[in-house]
């Protein structure tokens, strides 16, 4: 902790706005080491929400045991895609979404820009919206209201803190992540302990296991909850770092900092889920506020504060990439700016979720796997290109549409489409009415239909990342090295 602070306190800026858009960081402003990087990754991840996902994994009818594999594959194998990615950052000092452009040529890019910023801006309005309803339910025990006004109140609180760590920028970010870490880490070691007493392990160990499609749904599910949202936005905060970091410190703080918590968490939901059908069935419609149910009346407070500030932590880091994505997207304003017009954004889409949605989990299940697709195909182009390239990037050309990576290549975004529409065809989001024409591949491939044992294996988000990375290793190595020629030119 110590080091961590010491490489953020001893900047010689004082705290202000950052004015950083899209622009590459120069070198006099980078500064850490990659075990830095542990705070803002661990400070986002360790939300309450993280026990949640226990009674999640063990919605797709499978046994403990199961659960907990495909929580620790999902999680540790997603966070490590986050953390190659990052490596990117140290190597292109520019945002994720712009370093993206090597691969997706400068206005080409847009198309995952767009995407990225659905994602990011949906993931903050669903953090937000959990914050909300936690400190409604809160509030209620404790008889002091938990009706609308408190509502109000708890979404204007929870939102003011959010955008205005997004508007902020980078040291504020790191700043308020080192707080959250430690604050929220205590916390939720206090809140173990207060409900361990509600664990059975003889109910626990007699859940049946399921299939192996539903294990690989389950699996599929962990990945695209954590690290896969995640990935369109990891490498905006290494771009602080030196470029003299080590690559391998960057993948490891990532992954270390971004697993830790996740995985403790995800543990401890699968044993209280599977101690409790009833609080089981109660996290689908209230995933934090659920886990208030088995909490003594004195400790009521003290968890309102470490959820708020655990959901607090992944929407800013949210929001902070959304502007980016935003701006990578082609919208010309200011970064801070953007950063606000998202807010507003997750503000109004946080009050559909609180005051007028019926369910939760349906339309967040379907909200993950849906975008999961096409992060995936973006993700697996992303990493094949990054793994063909021999040398750092050239910064100029990344905003030039006349430079080496191109203005709009045409097979990286051919690829897209294409690992898209196989991912969706393999995908099923039977709890949202709007998703019921995705899995049209499942019956032509002879896997069961829209109703059979593969129907919810979310086989399409592995499709499509699968296909995102051979496919560019095969067709794009040459013009890589076009590119890396062009580079040794200069």
């Amino acid at each position: 902790m110590t080091n961590a602070r010491e490489s953020l306190d001893n900047s010689p800026r004082q705290l202000q706005v950052e004015t950083h858009g899209l622009d590459v960081i120069g070198d006099a402003e980078r500064k850490g080491t990659p075990r830095t990087l542990f705070w803002p990754w661990f400070g986002a991840n360790v939300s309450i929400l993280g026990l949640s996902y226990g009674a999640f994994a063990l919605g797709f009818g499978i046994s403990f045991w199961q659960a907990l594999i495909a929580g620790v594959v999902g999680i540790v194998f997603s966070f490590l895609l986050c953390g190659f990615v990052a490596v990117a950052g140290k190597r292109g000092s520019a945002p994720t979404m712009v370093l993206s452009r090597a691969a997706y040529g400068v206005r080409g890019n847009r198309l995952p820009s767009v995407i990225s910023w659905v994602l990011t801006v949906g993931w903050e309005t669903v953090l937000c919206a959990l914050a909300t309803l936690a400190t409604a339910t809160v509030f209620d025990r404790l008889g002091w209201g938990g009706g609308t006004g408190t509502q109000v109140v708890a979404l204007i609180v929870v939102a003011g803190l959010t955008v205005v760590g997004g508007v902020m920028g980078f040291d504020v970010i790191m700043r308020l992540q080192t707080l959250i870490t430690v604050v929220t880490g205590v916390l939720t070691v206090v809140y173990v302990g207060l409900v361990a007493d509600h664990i059975h392990w003889s109910t626990v160990s007699d859940i049946p296991a399921g299939s192996a499609q539903e294990f690989i749904g389950a699996l599929v599910f962990m990945m695209t909850g954590f690290g896969l949202g995640w990935v369109n936005a990891a490498a905006d905060y290494s771009r602080y770092l030196p470029r003299t970091s080590s690559s391998r410190g960057v993948i490891g703080w990532t992954t270390f900092g971004a697993s830790v918590a996740p995985l403790l968490l995800l543990v401890f939901g699968l044993l209280l889920a599977g101690s409790s059908t009833a609080l089981n069935a109660a996290v689908a419609a209230d995933p934090i506020g659920a886990l208030t149910t088995i909490l003594p009346t004195w400790f009521l407070v003290p968890f309102a504060v470490v959820a708020v500030l655990g959901l607090v932590g992944g929407a800013v880091l949210d929001i902070y990439s959304s502007g980016l994505a935003l701006l990578s997207a082609g919208i010309r304003i200011p970064r801070p700016l953007a950063a606000l017009v998202d807010g507003v954004l997750m503000i109004a889409g946080a009050v559909y979720i609180v005051f007028f949605a019926d369910d939760f989990l349906g339309p967040f299940m379907g909200f993950l796997t849906t975008l999961g697709v096409p992060i995936a195909a973006w993700c697996g182009i992303m990493l094949a290109d990054l793994l063909l390239r021999r040398r750092d990037y050239a910064e100029p050309d990344l905003y030039r549409p006349d430079g080496r990576y191109g203005d709009v290549p045409l097979t990286p975004l051919l690829l897209t489409l294409a690992a898209t529409a196989v991912g969706w065809g393999l995908v099923t989001n039977a709890a949202a009415d709007w998703l019921t024409w995705q899995g049209y591949l499942l019956d032509p491939l002879g896997l069961g239909g829209k109703s059979g044992a593969w129907a919810y294996a979310n086989l399409g988000v592995l499709a499509a990342l699968a296909l995102g990375f051979l496919g560019t290793l095969a067709l794009r190595r040459g013009r890589v090295r076009e590119q890396e020629a062009q580079v040794d030119a200069v």
